[in-house]
Parts: structure tokens; sequence; C-alpha cells
């Protein structure tokens, strides 16, 4: 009998028909004899996901209509169907396979293709086939013939598949409940909006929410320092005092205690030269291409994704969605022997400082699924390289021009720090002189990049007199900066350090934070669509809808990154034989259960602003909060006083404007509203004509001083 390839997509399928002879058929594809296959082969491939889980509806009616009573949704076992519009491929699909005796994995060599293709299978109903799993990480001709002649096994993809339906069927269970529950429960609070709850798109969301509530809650304060520029016999360069403070009369105190003048004359004290190099970069894995990408260009995430996918599919690159930044042996070996193929591909040409591995890139205990993308063996000719779109040549050369840095020297500079003192006071000066571009050579900079530098220092000396241009230097702290998407990506795998607790943060870096290196940029999407953020500018803001997800979340799990981190570690021991999908889901089921519980309690004491309308309120001219009495208004800035705007629905919740014959702004009131107290506000006059600085507190409505 004909083994059956079942290939993930059409291009897939087609990527592998292109290593032999083939004839074409409906839906599939025949691979005639050869050395590989001496009686053929058909290749023939999924849309997608050709299987899905079934709706609620279709195990029991009761679930067709949205009711708290009918909650939870927790069928007896699951079961799946193929999707709408795409039985003509899987019946081909099911002809086929019922018709052999060997069946073929060729799926994507992930989790995901491991569940496709399981999906698929048992939905054909058939049994007792022989199944074996293509395993490759680059779709050239000569590794897909390698790759079916080295089929593996399927006991390792049958562990993959377990876990993957886990995550899937546990990511179905908190969907349907908790997007049920709250969208119910909130449209009691009078909102007419359906909110989507996911396992790992809701934190998310709440670490958007949280940076967000820290940019809106910060109060930007002044500071002051001493700066200098200093004249010596070659050039000039600049200098800083360590003296830094609020209160610019400490700064002034200091230097009348040096006797310092703007022109007071200074000396060199000591400059000290230190040689520093830096390595070439680690070469990429997904995310941190997704992440150079956005800053570079700002190509979204899913968009970089996408376009990796269709170099992988032309062969010029390696698998894309993997998480390692190292290769075997065997990689470094055909990379070796190509160098000068690749500098001619970038039009960049040097030597070759070894042609040793080092194991800052070659490193087989680092590659466990597949290694870091890096260019196939497959040099792109001139006619190739001009088909390519500007986002697909960008990212082709990124992943060469990295690989070829491990072949080129380190960035050598000398770091000199110069201290001069001024009357007993000393300025400190770092600059930066470069030796060697090394492998910065082969990546252009921007301006904006160049101005992070240390300045380059003229020649200096010790004990060398200068001239001095001393000055008060006024500045201001600054908020946090809003994300952007390649940030998000980053803060969705780095997201540990956002946690407190020890035990939560060692959970999260062992996992790697939310999501997976193949899901990240699908979650940011599926945020977007469901209207959580927006991204203007490559800058990523919560929109009101988001808020009052976050609002309605805040204190449950739903909210925290750890919860999911804790999962995606049981997740990890089902996909490695530790674990069992029984003990998972029954997990899953007992958190429904606590939801179910809890939320409804959680929900009445929460802070949500909405409008009249039943939706997300959105912000206008005069809004600073929402109210922290009636829970439903929103405190706005009325000249004379702050008030809220449910007043006409009984709220009297107001805050004045001067107090104390000090003027509250519009963020001090927000931080009221929602923290429940102020930073130390300076300049209260007390009813003796005093003045102090305090902090202010909301207590049952009033306002009240903490000292």
């Amino acid at each position: 009998m004909k083994p059956v390839i079942l290939a993930e997509k059409p291009s897939q399928g087609k990527a592998y028909a292109d290593a032999f002879k083939v004839k074409r058929h409906e839906g599939y594809l025949e691979i005639l004899p050869s050395p590989i296959f001496p009686v053929g082969a058909y290749i023939t491939w999924g849309i997608g996901h050709l299987v899905e889980l079934k709706e609620p509806k279709a195990y029991d009616p009761k679930w067709t209509k949205w009711s708290l009573d009918s909650l939870p949704i927790l069928p007896v076992r699951y079961e799946f169907q193929v999707a709408k519009g795409k039985s003509k491929q899987f019946n081909i699909i099911k002809k086929l396979i019922k018709g052999t005796d060997t069946v073929i994995n060729g799926c994507d060599v992930d989790r995901e293709g491991s569940n496709i293709f399981y999906s698929i299978y048992y939905q054909t109903g058939a049994k007792n086939q022989t199944i074996k799993r293509l395993w490759i990480n680059s779709l050239e001709v000569d590794e897909v013939r390698k790759g079916f002649s080295n089929l593996q096994d399927n006991r390792r993809d049958l562990l993959m598949y377990e876990e993957a339906k886990a995550r899937q069927i546990s990511d179905w269970l908190v969907g349907m409940n908790g997007s049920r529950l709250y969208t119910l429960l909130l449209q009691k609070r009078g909102l007419r909006d359906v909110f989507s709850i996911g396992r790992v798109q809701s934190p998310t969301v709440y670490l958007i929410y949280q940076r967000q509530k820290d940019i809106d809650d910060f109060v930007s304060e002044p500071f002051f320092e001493i700066e200098a520029t200093f004249t010596a016999e070659h050039g000039q360069y600049k200098g800083k005092a360590k003296a830094k403070d609020q209160n610019k009369d400490v700064i002034v105190a200091l230097l009348r205690k040096h006797e310092l003048s703007p022109k007071s004359p200074g000396i060199i004290a000591s400059v000290k030269h230190v040689e520093k190099r830096t390595p070439p970069p680690q070469l990429h894995s997904l995310s941190t291409l997704q992440a150079k990408a956005n800053r570079l260009w700002k190509t979204s995430p899913a968009n970089v994704l996408k376009i990796m996918q269709g170099l992988y599919e032309k062969k010029i690159v390696t698998y894309p969605r993997t998480d390692s930044r190292h290769i075997t042996p065997s990689e470094f070996a055909y990379l070796a022997e190509q160098v000068e193929d690749y500098q001619k591909v970038v039009g960049q040409s040097f030597p070759v400082t070894s042609l040793a591995p080092k194991k800052r890139y070659v490193d087989s205990s680092k590659v466990q699924e597949h290694y870091a993308i890096i260019p196939t063996k497959k040099i792109p000719s001139q006619a190739v390289l001009a088909g390519l779109s500007t986002d697909e040549r960008n990212l082709y050369d990124e992943v060469v021009r990295t690989t070829l840095a491990m072949f080129h020297t380190d960035y050598l500079y000398t770091e000199t720090k110069v201290t001069t003192d001024v009357n007993g006071l000393p300025f400190f000066t770092t600059g930066k002189t470069e030796r060697d571009k090394g492998w910065k050579a082969l990546f252009s900079r921007s301006e904006k990049e160049a101005e992070k530098d240390d300045p380059a220092l003229p020649p200096l000396h010790q004990n060398e007199p200068v001239q001095s241009n001393i000055g008060i230097k006024e500045g201001k702290t600054m908020p946090p900066k809003p994300y952007t998407e390649g940030q998000l990506i980053a803060m969705m795998k780095t997201c540990g350090k956002l946690v407190v607790d020890k035990e939560e943060t060692d959970i999260l870096k062992e996992i790697e934070g939310l999501g997976t290196e193949a899901t990240r940029s699908g979650i940011i999407e599926t945020i977007k669509r469901h209207d959580y953020i927006q991204v203007k500018k490559n800058i990523v803001s919560i929109t009101d809808k988001g808020r009052v997800l976050c609002q309605a979340i805040e204190g449950n799990l739903l909210a925290s990154p750890s919860m999911t981190a804790k999962w995606e570690t049981y997740l990890r021991k089902i996909g490695t034989g530790e674990g069992t999908p029984e003990h998972f889901l029954g997990n899953i089921s007992k958190f429904i259960f606590k939801l179910l519980e809890e939320v409804p309690k959680q929900l009445s004491s929460q802070n949500i602003v909405m409008n009249s309308a039943g939706t997300p309120r959105p912000k206008r001219d005069g809004d600073v909060a929402a109210c922290p009495k009636c829970k439903t208004g929103v405190i706005v800035d009325r000249k004379k006083f702050y008030g809220c705007s449910a007043y006409a629905a009984g709220c009297k919740q107001t805050f004045p404007s001067i107090f104390l014959e000090k003027k509250l702004t519009a963020k001090q009131v927000e931080l009221l509203c929602t923290n429940g107290k102020t930073n130390v506000i300076k300049g209260f006059t007390s009813n003796a004509g005093k003045k102090f600085d305090a902090k202010l507190t909301l207590v049952d409505g009033k306002l009240e001083f903490e000292f």
C-alpha cells in the first residue's frame, strides 16, 4: 500500500512534492515510485484547523442560550467536528487514510502541528495504521528527502498531541465559562458588550492595563543637578556632579560650599582607559526577531511570523517558530562552508575570524525541537532576491547578517572615565572611543541609536587645567513609556520581572512567561480583535473596553500571569509523559467552579466605569477617574470643584479644586480615586498660616492628611 503523507496546508504539501516526481489530483498529489518510496505515496493536506471542538449546544440544549443558571459548561467527554465549509477536503483525506496501512505526519514540527494531525486522523475513524513522523527544520529538497528517509516513530508526537489537546480544551473551557460569566454579570451592571475571557489573553491585557495605570498615575516631579562644559587643550567635554535633588536650594548650597562660580577653573584629577569588547549577538529565535523587526521597521509580530513562514516555504530560511538561539554542529558545518556565499547575498565581505564552533552559538544541549532561525543551504539567486518584498528582504537580511556575525570579530572600544575637580567638587565624564567595528559593520544604525552612545572625548591628560562653564540644570522625572508591539512580545516572554512573588517569578522564568513562541503574536492579534487594546503608530494603549475588563478581573487569578505559568508548567509535564490530561483538566474544572463562586461577589465591589448606553464610557475632556463612591459615575473637573457625573442619580461625591490654599490637580484627584492617596503635596497652608507638606488620603469620601 502507498503511505499517505498529511501536510498542514497546501503550500507545505507542495514543498514536499518538489523533492519527488508527482502527479496532480484534486486535493492531493501522488508521488511516483522512487528510492525513498518504492511503491510511491500520496501527499494531502489540511486547510488550517479542519477539525474543531464542538460548540456547547451540541452537548446539551441548555447551553444554547447564555445564562448564569446553565453554568458551568463541563462536558463529560469532548467531541470534535469538521469545520464548516471544509468537509470536501476532509473527505479526500479520510478516503486516502482509510485506504492505507501507513500514515506520515508531515504537519509543522511543533505541538500545534501534532494537534492538527491527530485531530484529523482520529476524526476519520481510522485505526491500527502505522504512524510515522517527519521531523525537519528546512523545506529544501535535500532536507525533505533526508527527512523522509529517516522518519521517526510517533511516541514523542503522541505526547505533544496530548499536551496540545489539553491546552486546547482548557482554553475552550476557560473561554466558554469565563466569557459567559463576565459578560452576563457585567450586563447586570448595565454594560452592553461581550467580554471574551482567555487563559492567556486576559493576563496579557491586564499587564498592558497595569503599564497604562503606571503612566496615568505618574506625577512628574522636578529635580536639579549640576552640569559643566569643560574646555581643555584639545577640545570640549561635559561633566556632571553627583548631586541631584528636588530642592534647588540644596544644589545652590552645594555650589556655595565649594565657592563655585560659572567660570571657576578646574583640573583633570584622573583619566582612566578600559579596553572593552562586545561579542557578536546570539542567533535569532522567533521572539527576538519579532522584537527587532518591530523596533527597526515597526513590523507587527504577526506580520513577522507570516513573512518568515513565507520565506520558510521559499526554502531560504529554517523553521521560524523556534524558541532556541542555538544550532548544532551539523548546521554550523554547512554555514561555515558557505560563509562567502552569504557575504555576497548581503553585499559585505570580511575576513572570517574562525571556523571553529563557539558554545555561544553551537550547543546541541540547548536545541530541543528546533534550532535557531538561520539561512538554509540554498543561496537565493539575484532574481529571487529581487523578487522579495521590502519586508521579506529586511527580515532575510537580518537573519543572514546575524548568522554571519558569529564568524566576525568582536566589537572593540575603549571606555574612558574622567574625573574633573573644581574647588573640591568632582565632576564625572564617561566617553567611548571605537577601536574596531567588528561585527557591527554588518548592521546599519539609526541616528537615534547613535545618540545613545557615550560621546567621543578629545585627548585629555591627568593634571591638565581646564576652563569651566558651570550651571544648574533643571529636569523632571518621566513616566514609564507605553509598550510598542515588539515590546509586548518581550513583556509576555519575561513577565516574571513584573511579578513580586519569588516562587511565581521562578515559574514564569522557567516556562518563559505568557504563551509560547508560536502563539504570542496570535494572542496580540486576538486582544486587538476583541477591542481590548489598540495600536497607533506602533504604540499600544488600552481601550475603554479593555479598562472595563481589567477592572472586572482585578484581584482575580484571571489577571495573574503566574496562574497561566503554573498551568503551562503542568502542560509541559504532559508533553514529557510526567503528567496526565485528566489531572490537568480536573484542576481546570475546580478553577471554573471557583470562578463561579467568587466572581459575582468580587464584581459587586469593583469600580467599573460605563456610560448610560451600557457600553464602556469613552474618556472625555474633564474626566478624571471612576467615582470611588458610586462606582458607576465618573469624577469630572467642573473647574470650581470635582464632582461625580452620576450626581442626578444621587451620588454626592465631590473634591475641592483648592484645599488649604493649595490647588488640587486632576492627577492628584485621580490618585485619590484610584489609589486612595496622593503623593506628597508641598505647600498646604494651615489655619495658623504655616506651610506644610503632606499626602492626602480619601477616607469614607472625605479628605484627610497623612504625614
